[in-house]
């Protein structure tokens, strides 16, 4: 008999800022994290998973490891241009999220599809790589260097199209990843993304050459994460 495949329940937040989508996503950490420790042993805990979309006002956040000196504009800068910097506790460095962009945050029990962090990171890739090459785009990764990249192997035309940084608790996933659909590239020049000095960023309305339309990219993005974690979105 055919394992029941687990259901994954898609959100769309919208615009919401980065410390409300972060609080939003503890607290159904939290609930998932509970149930698991209230579950018998050797029993599967009744978690839910979610995929929970939404889009940033504009914010730059750094991960636990990262280096603020990647950050090339002062906080007086920040308030002038109406930016947000917010410290987080995910993994990776300094990133940008703002409009155009499409955050995606899984929060998946790792327990009921498979306990490796580094498969999971891969997992994500693969679903963004197969969205951007429903548009004609070539996704690719870089080796040692987490999120999706077009033409990484040329130094001198690489650039990251989706940022990636995670956190995990008991095995329950928070934080994801940042895709950039329509976004204003003027951002990025604040930063050294995800302190990488010598590659650029994309946009996927760059490479196509007109506006995308985001619902129709979210809709991409859910249907590939349910065949690539083989789950049945809901």
């Amino acid at each position: 008999m055919e394992k029941a495949k687990q259901q994954i329940v898609v959100k769309d937040l919208g615009t919401i800022g980065y410390q409300a989508a972060w609080d939003y996503q503890e607290q159904l950490l939290k609930e998932n994290v509970q149930l698991k420790s209230t579950t018998p042993a050797g029993q599967p805990a009744p978690t839910t998973h979610y995929l929970l979309f939404c889009e940033h006002p504009p914010v730059y956040t750094i991960g636990k490891s990262g280096h603020i000196e990647n950050l090339l504009v002062s906080e007086q800068q920040l308030q002038e241009e109406g930016i947000d910097f917010v410290p987080t506790n995910r993994g990776g460095d300094i990133t940008f999220h703002g409009p155009g962009q499409i955050v995606g945050y899984p929060i998946l029990d790792l327990e009921h599809f498979f306990t490796d962090i580094g498969k999971y990171l891969r997992c994500l890739e693969e679903v963004i790589i197969r969205t951007l090459a429903e548009y004609g785009v070539t996704g690719d990764r870089s080796k040692g260097e987490t999120g999706v990249w077009l033409d990484p192997q040329d130094k001198a035309q690489a650039r990251k199209i989706c940022a990636m940084g995670v956190r995990c608790s008991r095995w329950v996933t928070m934080h994801g990843f940042a895709l950039n659909v329509n976004t204003l590239m003027d951002y990025f020049n604040n930063i050294i993304a995800c302190g990488i000095a010598d590659k650029q960023v994309a946009s996927l309305d760059k490479e196509v050459g007109h506006a995308v339309s985001m619902e129709e990219v979210k809709a991409k993005l859910s249907k590939h994460f349910g065949e690539v974690f083989e789950a049945e979105m809901v």
